[in-house]
């Protein structure tokens, strides 16, 4: 069996990747499915995000990354909703999804967004503080081999995943 494609967008909260995730699975053409870490975080309870955020965060986020293997395993396109982080805690954060994915098709796309814009709508969301996407972006890997960048804050969502088929699966528009 052929395995599906992963494609792990990443960048800071605020930048559009969920927005994207949605505008990609609004194709005709190829189907998706979605893990993400606000999803998987939700799976720990906040008493034990409050008591040792980080220790269950990483174990969770690494549960992701076999999910998407999974998916990809059994023929099914993936895409993650993600940030890449090297926060000691976590490290090598990179390394290990690489590792858990190296048997997979993985591409990653950096969604990108100036930390201005994204502070703007993290007040707008509400549900985020204002200074996250810095915090988050201090904290994010470096020297990672994207395939593709795109930048919300010159192109929509649709727009954004129209680029990331396009470049991604050529054939398929």
């Amino acid at each position: 069996m052929e395995k599906g494609r992963i494609i792990f967008l990443n960048g800071v909260t605020s930048s559009g990747k969920t927005s994207i995730v949605e505008a990609l699975q609004e194709q005709d053409d190829i189907f998706f499915y979605v893990v993400a870490n606000d999803l998987f975080q939700e799976m720990v309870g906040e008493k034990f995000l409050r008591q040792n955020y980080w220790k269950y965060l990483s174990e969770v986020i690494v549960m992701m990354y076999h999910t998407a293997k999974l998916f990809s395993d059994m023929g099914k396109n993936v895409l993650i909703d993600g940030i890449l982080v090297e926060r000691e805690e976590i490290a090598p954060h990179y390394q290990q999804m690489m590792e858990i994915l190296k048997d997979n098709p993985l591409d990653i796309v950096e969604v990108y967004c100036p930390l201005e814009i994204c502070r703007q709508r993290n007040l707008i969301r509400g549900n985020r503080f204002e200074t996250q996407s810095e915090e988050q972006h201090k904290w994010m890997a470096g020297n990672i081999d994207y395939r593709i960048t795109v930048d919300t804050s010159i192109y929509s969502s649709a727009e954004c995943a129209e680029m990331i088929l396009k470049g991604l699966f050529p054939s398929a528009k």
